[in-house]
């Protein structure tokens, strides 16, 4: 992981999970050498529990039909024994769970692992090998065990919910597919309670219809849904954020690292810093971040940045993302930019990128079940002859599926040879909010190509709109000739990963692959394409398929050994080894008799305007108070004249000033002000003067400010990019031709360029 500053490029060095490890260790040992308080616990705030909670009724009994699956055309496969849900689903069949409750005592609850986000599940629990894990996430809606029908959290009593609240304390997480070092014991879980209309405003609401779209580059008028009502869903996500935050800071002890995961939770890293002041608080954001111009156009823009801003580090998958980030950061909110992040009012805040990967030792094992093989051999029969395209995508319009049903067309347009000789076989699995306008156009497209291209004896393309069995997905990706993965937004796309994985025992198969995705970077071995450019799409589909076993076996040891080296416990270890690298240290408290306290940016935030920066009447006080206490010495430093410090601070008799950086002085007690210039050359000043006005001339916003002994070009307001390439500009003016002959100093501050004597400073 690095920061955001530096890319990763292809020759970065790769530390292996021991080697991370170990590290981890090291820093642990020399932090808590230096007296920093660490538990040795790290805090997770998901969106879910990675657990289902089931609602046992008086006489419960075996629910035989399972869970309800969308209408599926003829079978293509013989039936398989598990489920492989959307990422929107959260209700895995619970059969081998009712069978194994029915020979204990009746419990209320019946719990279940949670099927979906396998991904960072899997990373947090291998964390459990050397740190103490606690998972906060909302317990998801509840659903009986018997019939399926829906429970209303808001009709849970308090004792309905502390006996789930003790099934939670109590579940064992043991799983056959854990790594083998993994300590269950080690993992708790804490559920954070919404109300029904909270839970669904902030998921449902904000979530999907506000910051989904946007951070996929869709702007809510090109969605398939109704415009949201913003204001409505952003206060049901400000709520369940902060219920989150009421649940973390009622467990949170000294020492503890909290981890925050993905968009659902952008304003919790705020609201734990004005609870937990020195917390040590990460954020990853699993989804792709757009550029500023995008963000921008977001009505809360302001809000969830600076609850991003309130983390240690902001992490996220691609340097690309982080930088859009730092960008933002930068032109949305006016923050200044440092060498490893961003500074907020003086705080630093690290932003780092960290690729995400599969558990791919899962992956490996589920890919060699003894059900997959009987399931290939009938799928190779099925479309003997011909080479076999795959895909997998949730319906969504940023997975690109009309653009791959497009792509695959100009392939048997411009490549007349494949017709008759190639399939698609695309599965769709439903997406969380229905889109008709979506299903028709595909559908549509499905009907176009097959009646175009196909016969009595030949279909193209088969589309399957549904949920499929694991073994079914794992022989799918076991049997293609090619994987076709083309999204037009992602963050990372497990199918890919675990196409690669798959492939490794079979044909070595090419994968096609989206420019556009987080993983794209590191996968450089697949024949990456632009989704828009269908021209490209079919002739890479025909270059896949055409390859030679060569080229296939080269490109596929070179992604193989990516998926198996990135994995998800590498991503989640490389995650807690960045964070106590960038967290802040800290140190203990000693009383000094001399406090020294900078104006701007410290006393009070840095503005556009100068003259807006006013002290806050709680600063003021606690000045005041600081002051009053005899043994304190209470300075205020700043490069503001002694008039603006007079006007805003000169109640405060027992505080003293230095103004103009230092070029005048007022003693605590004092009324009169010492100048401490009146012997130096001050002659510069003009000249200096009519090179600050040619460059406020030619930079909107900007404007020059007059002291008596110093003189500065602000350009907070101007264009950020324009108004620092005219601050260099001016800048290497100054210190060539000015500097050398004055006894001067030029400064570069805060938006800021400031000529001052050099015989005086702040103290």
């Amino acid at each position: 992981m690095d920061d955001y500053s530096t890319p990763t490029g292809s020759a970065t060095k790769f530390e292996s999970l021991d080697e991370v490890r170990t590290a981890i260790a090291k820093i642990e040992a020399e932090h808590k050498a230096k007296g920093i308080a660490l538990s040795g616990r790290i805090v997770h705030a998901c969106h879910y529990l990675p657990i289902v909670a089931r609602r046992n009724l008086d006489e419960p009994k075996r629910n035989e039909h399972g869970l309800t699956t969308p209408p599926r055309t003829p079978d293509f496969l013989p039936q398989s024994p598990e489920l492989v849900t959307s990422p929107g689903a959260t209700l895995p069949s619970l059969d081998g769970a009712v069978a194994e409750a029915e020979a204990k005592p009746v419990s209320p609850w019946l719990l279940a692992p949670r099927r979906g986000h396998t991904t960072m599940t899997s990373g947090i629990r291998s964390l459990s090998t050397t740190h103490e894990q606690l998972i906060v996430g909302w317990t998801g809606e509840f659903r009986t065990v018997a019939n399926d029908d829906r429970v209303s959290s808001d009709s849970l009593s308090h004792e309905d919910r502390a006996t789930l609240e003790k099934e939670y304390a109590s579940y064992d997480s043991t799983d056959a597919g854990a790594v083998a070092d993994e300590r269950p014991e080690r993992i708790k879980y804490k559920p954070v309670w919404l109300d029904d209309a909270v839970a669904a405003g902030h998921y449902e609401g904000y979530c999907k219809t506000t910051l989904w779209p946007l951070f996929h580059y869709l702007l809510w008028q090109d969605v398939a849904t109704e415009i949201p009502v913003h204001d409505q869903t952003f206060s049901a996500y400000r709520k369940a954020n902060q219920a989150f935050a009421d649940a973390i800071l009622a467990e949170l002890r000294p020492g503890d690292l909290v981890w925050i995961h993905d968009y659902h939770l952008l304003l919790l890293p705020r609201m734990l810093r004005h609870g937990a002041p020195d917390a040590h608080i990460g954020l990853f954001v699993h989804t792709p971040f757009p550029s500023s111009e995008v963000f921008r156009c977001l009505p809360r823009r302001t809000e969830i940045l600076d609850g991003m801003l309130g983390a240690n580090l902001v992490c996220f998958q691609t340097y690309s993302y982080s930088r859009h980030f730092a960008s933002t950061c930068i032109r949305v909110c006016g923050y200044e930019a440092a060498p490893l992040g961003i500074d907020v009012h003086g705080a630093l805040v690290a932003i780092s990128h960290c690729p995400v990967g599969i558990d791919a030792f899962r992956v490996d094992r589920d890919s060699q079940r003894p059900g997959i093989l009987p399931k290939l051999q009938s799928l190779r029969a099925l479309y003997q002859g011909k080479k076999i395209i795959v895909a997998r995508d949730k319906l969504d319009v940023v997975k690109g599926v009309t653009q791959k049903l497009r792509a695959f067309e100009k392939l048997l347009q411009d490549y007349p040879e494949w017709i008759g000789n190639v399939v698609l076989i695309q599965v769709t699995s439903p997406a969380l909010t229905d889109s008709p306008k979506l299903e028709r156009q595909v559908s549509e497209l499905v009907a176009h190509i097959n009646g175009e291209y196909g016969s009595l004896d030949f279909i193209p393309v088969h589309h399957y709109h549904q949920t499929i069995k694991k073994d079914e997905f794992y022989a799918l990706l076991s049997v293609a000739d090619l994987a076709l993965i083309t999204p037009l937004r992602d963050g990372m796309n497990t199918t890919s990963m675990e196409f690669v994985i798959c492939q490794e025992r079979h044909g070595k198969s090419p994968l096609v692959l989206s420019e556009f995705m987080g993983i794209s970077h590191h996968m450089s071995d697949a024949l990456q394409i632009n989704p828009w450019n269908l021209g490209d799409v079919a002739a890479a589909i025909n270059r896949g398929l055409t390859m030679t076993a060569q080229d296939k076996e080269s490109r596929q040891s070179s992604l193989y050994k990516i998926v198996t080296t990135y994995t998800s416990y590498n991503w989640a270890a490389m995650l807690i080894k960045n964070s106590f690298n960038k967290s802040a240290r800290r140190t203990r408290r000693t009383i000094r008799p001399l406090l020294l306290f900078d104006y701007d940016g410290t006393l009070t935030p840095i503005v556009k305007t100068p003259s807006m920066a006013v002290p806050s009447k709680d600063t003021l006080r606690a000045l005041e108070k600081l002051s009053a206490d005899p043994k304190n010495i209470v300075y205020i430093i700043s490069g503001r004249d002694g008039g603006f410090l007079d006007q805003h601070l000169g109640h405060l008799k027992q505080v003293g000033f230095s103004a103009e950086h230092g070029s005048f002085m007022r003693e605590p007690g004092a009324s009169d002000w010492t100048n401490l210039t009146e012997t130096l050359d001050m002659s510069w000043m003009s000249e200096v003067h009519e090179i600050f006005k040619y460059y406020t001339e030619r930079t909107t916003g900007s404007f020059v400010e007059l002291k008596k002994s110093s003189i500065t070009w602000h350009y907070r307001a101007s264009d950020p990019e324009w108004g620092s390439f005219q601050c260099n500009q001016c800048l290497d003016l100054l210190q060539t031709n000015i500097a050398p002959k004055r006894p001067i100093e030029v400064l570069v501050g805060k938006k800021n360029l400031e000529v001052r004597p050099i015989a005086v400073n702040k103290v």
